[in-house]
């Protein structure tokens, strides 16, 4: 049986949007081996489906076909420590999981790039799946039915304060409440922004994040999801956040600290937000993971 280990992830970082993302330090566990049947189970107490309609068994099966192979079936199990509909790639972490076991048991006959495309292919967008599948901070563009991306370092001073809210958002909804086209002002106010924080991330300064997740294509949008988004924000503000963003499509907010401040920002976060009646909030400090998925035999 081979095991599978897939970072969260976190799209958007602001100004970025369907361009940029980054994997972190959470990560989900699959284990896989080829059956004559269909069995999936979880190792925790997430249910998950338990048929075809699994997205990890869909998504190896996606690559199998593709590969001209048929799948009788696959034993399944998962871990499951990304939250499901929170903004943290969860929906790529099983696509990447399927097709990266998948193409491990045909033998590897597809190369990391053709599983970057089949992945987008399948997602629609690869600012989650290609950080998952590369790791880093990613930078993305399609070009016809290709996925062009760069991954680079991130700094090692900086870390992301993931705070995960006790309720869900369904991608679909949050996308549904976009606008179908924006203004040269706000298209060149995002663009200027989201290069700055590829450089920043990457060079460790700190000082431009604050800039760099300024964004006018999504996240205006999206803020009225998320009950207590200001406060979050404020409050982040206040204990010293260099920028910060809903990931994805939300719900979850990332505040960007360093590594100095990251343990002050732990211990005040969560405690300030319930003074303010925003409860039932987890937070988790989390460094970028700079490998991607991986397989292992267990």
């Amino acid at each position: 049986m081979i095991r599978i280990q897939i970072p969260a992830t976190s799209a958007n970082l602001g100004s970025g949007f369907d361009s940029l993302g980054i994997a972190l330090t959470m990560y989900n566990q699959v284990w896989m081996e080829e059956a004559d049947s269909i069995e999936i189970s979880s190792r925790d107490d997430v249910p998950v489906p338990q048929d075809e309609n699994n997205l990890i068994f869909w998504s190896a099966q996606f690559l199998y076909e593709r590969c001209g192979k048929k799948l009788s079936g696959l034993h399944i199990e998962q871990q499951n420590d990304i939250p499901m509909a929170r903004g943290l790639g969860s929906s790529s972490a099983c696509i990447v999981a399927g097709l990266l076991g998948a193409n491990r048991l045909l033998g590897n006959p597809l190369s990391r790039q053709e599983l970057v495309n089949l992945a987008t292919e399948i997602e629609g967008h690869p600012d989650n799946t290609t950080p998952a599948l590369c790791g880093g901070l990613v930078t993305s563009a399609i070009e016809g039915k290709r996925v062009y991306s760069v991954s680079v370092p991130v700094s090692e001073k900086i870390r992301f304060a993931v705070m995960i809210p006790p309720f869900e958002l369904k991608t679909e909804i949050a996308r549904g409440a976009l606008p179908e086209s924006y203004t040269r002002q706000d298209a060149v106010y995002n663009l200027s922004r989201s290069a700055l924080m590829t450089a920043s991330l990457f060079s460790g300064s700190l000082e431009n994040l604050r800039v760099a997740v300024q964004d006018k294509l999504h996240q205006p949008y999206r803020m009225k999801f998320i009950p207590g988004v200001d406060t979050v924000f404020r409050i982040s503000r206040e204990l010293g956040a260099y920028g910060t963003y809903i990931s994805g499509a939300g719900p979850s907010i990332v505040s960007i600290v360093d590594d100095i401040g990251a343990k002050n920002f732990q211990q005040h976060a969560i405690e300030y937000l319930q003074q303010k009646n925003v409860t039932g909030w987890r937070l988790e400090i989390l460094r970028a993971d700079s490998n991607g998925a991986d397989v292992f035999l267990d």
